[in-house]
């Protein structure tokens, strides 16, 4: 069939190479005109309007751009994990976001203010409460990494087939659908940005919560779709419960791109921790099932 052609094409382990390759050319060349950039701005041949100029006041706000790039490629192999796993697509949508917060940690910290108290600065409040929440976040992925590496998951059927299958489609829709946000995004926030430099606007869009926000939305979107769809090839309690779970997560890391502060980072370890109990749960009832069933066969 012609998604199947169109799935081997663009979730190959050659495409996928290729892909990384691409991304890490970019990171680097990112860098560099970043770099070039902030040194621009100094000597004030390239100069913007202050309240969008944080990109390129600091070299260390440089590092910024190539973890960009690195994020695209994460959310690339996140749509990559959707039909071989949901859990471990769950996985990937945590590891996308702990990559959010330690790229503004690097925005951030060009920002340090040494003057009077520590934490009488907001600029050092946020980024003390980042750190913390990575720290925090890092160490829930790795224990959702160790609970989805014990899941014991199901026997391929016909009806699991058909459920892959399905989710291939849609992994093959959601690629131009990525292209197409993350070109809207960018080039909406350029827009702005120049609008902001002739006085049209007063403040453009956070930088942080570009293309994320809209690609988060459509997830979660789709994520309850493939719930609803779920229903037809399974019936087991745990299973629904669990993919539930995931969802709410999704919900919660929606959420948090519409939150600022200590309310932002406290939403996303929320949806972690989540996480983590739900797959936990999970995986204690699968296995007191699989028990039950050798003690009756027995």
């Amino acid at each position: 069939m012609q998604i199947d052609k169109l799935f081997q094409i663009l979730f190959s382990e050659q495409f996928k190479h290729r892909f990384e390759t691409i991304i890490i050319y970019l990171s680097v060349g990112g860098f560099l005109l970043h770099l070039a950039l902030i040194g621009l701005h100094h000597l004030d041949i390239f100069t913007i309007r202050s309240g969008s100029d944080e990109l390129f006041e600091n070299p260390l706000a440089a590092i910024y751009t190539p973890f960009s790039f690195i994020l695209i490629f994460e959310v690339y192999l996140l749509i990559y994990f959707l039909p071989k796993s949901f859990t471990v697509s769950i996985g990937k949508q945590f590891e996308i976001i702990s990559l959010v917060i330690i790229r503004r940690i690097f925005k951030d910290i060009s920002k340090i203010e040494f003057n009077g108290e520590w934490f009488a600065s907001s600029y050092n409040m946020q980024l003390t409460v980042d750190m913390l929440g990575f720290l925090t976040l890092f160490f829930l992925i790795f224990w959702f990494n160790r609970f989805s590496s014990k899941t014991i998951y199901v026997e391929e059927n016909q009806d699991i087939r058909k459920f892959i299958h399905m989710k291939k489609t849609i992994a093959v829709l959601l690629i131009p659908v990525l292209l197409v946000v993350t070109s809207l995004s960018f080039g909406g926030w350029i827009f702005e940005v120049q609008q902001l430099n002739a006085n049209i606007i007063q403040e453009a869009r956070d930088i942080n919560s570009i293309f994320y926000h809209e690609f988060f939305s459509i997830l979660t979107m789709v994520e309850v779709f493939i719930l609803l769809i779920s229903l037809k090839y399974t019936h087991d309690y745990s299973q629904l419960i669990r993919n539930s779970g995931f969802v709410v997560s999704t919900v919660l890391l929606r959420i948090s791109f519409s939150a600022d502060g200590i309310l932002n980072v406290a939403l996303i370890i929320s949806s972690a921790a989540f996480s983590v109990a739900v797959l936990y749960l999970y995986n204690k009832i699968v296995l007191v099932k699989r028990k039950s069933e050798v003690g009756e066969e027995m």
